[in-house]
């Protein structure tokens, strides 16, 4: 690999549970994109892999869905943990994606994939501090400090915590772990089992009250918790409902009360990159290999 001036040829991947989005950039800019669904890993790794052969990239990056092992010095880096998509428990995803480009490749979730998208080029330009929530099939969640993700052993799993019921609200959840956790509560397929359409629901609807209230709570927790300067949210339901971002504000200003100094206005905002953040995410994860290999020769 040498350096170049002019931008380098990468490849994104964003693996979905439905979809996967192969995306190939001169840098950062999306210039092709192709879909394929999902099935098996066998199936549907070396669908994307063939791609990547045919583009021959410098550099991949990945942005998958998870839970998946983000730490670079465990056994089983780049592979899904325990999960409820048939069969892709234990799919070593970047080992076998990282074999069909020339150069070094990088994954993370699909999640932090958006955060680090929004954080460049959306919702989240000029904040270092932010938190990512995507509210779509599940809900996953992103921290960002001084610009960079936040891991330990395991990416941040805040789908899955626990918070106060709305009072009245007796609807069970749906998650197969945890039954009324944040996903199971607020998802896409969590409003469709509270109310059955949720995409037609009017935004006056009373079934949002207990969604937007457990929404609230949660970023009331993580305001408390980690200080940050902006909630960005993303996520097929949130574009659905972007007034969802208002009502949750407000709700939020009222759980804190007078404790803490008061947000800037619009402290939560909807994500402005929509279906491209994944994406672009994933190029960018690229663009981090790659600058990373450069500067190693």
């Amino acid at each position: 690999m040498t350096a170049r001036s002019e931008p380098p040829r990468l490849a994104g991947v964003e693996l979905g549970g439905t979809n996967a989005i192969i995306v190939l950039g001169e840098g950062t800019r999306i210039v092709e994109r192709h879909r394929l669904p999902v099935t098996t890993p066998d199936e549907t790794l070396e669908a994307v892999a063939r791609q990547l052969r045919a583009w021959q990239p410098c550099a991949l990056g990945i942005a998958s869905f998870g839970p998946i092992r983000v730490d670079p010095s465990a056994r089983d880096h780049g592979t899904i943990l325990e999960t409820t998509k048939p069969g892709w428990s234990g799919a070593p995803v970047l080992s076998r994606l990282a074999v069909a480009v020339d150069g070094p490749a990088r994954i993370h979730t699909d999640v932090v994939g958006a955060a680090l998208a929004e954080h460049r080029l959306g919702a989240a330009q000029g904040c270092e501090d932010f938190v990512y929530i995507t509210i779509g099939t599940g809900i996953g969640l992103a921290i960002i400090a001084n610009g960079l993700p936040v891991v330990g052993t395991l990416h941040p799993e805040g789908g899955h915590i626990r918070l106060p019921r709305f009072p009245g609200d007796d609807f069970a959840g749906i998650c197969a772990f945890h039954g009324d956790c944040l996903e199971g509560l607020c998802s896409g397929p969590a409003l469709a089992a509270r109310f059955g359409d949720a995409v037609s629901a009017s935004d006056d609807d009373k079934r949002w009250e207990p969604v937007v209230d457990t929404l609230a709570e949660a970023c009331a927790t993580l305001r408390l918790l980690l200080a940050t300067d902006r909630i960005i949210l993303g996520g097929g339901v949130t574009s659905g409902h972007p007034w969802l971002a208002a009502r949750i504000e407000a709700a939020v200003a009222a759980k804190i009360g007078a404790y803490l100094p008061r947000w800037a206005p619009r402290s939560i905002r909807v994500a402005a990159l929509g279906t491209d953040a994944g994406p672009t995410g994933a190029l960018i994860l690229a663009e981090q290999a790659y600058q990373i290999a450069v500067a190693n020769l």
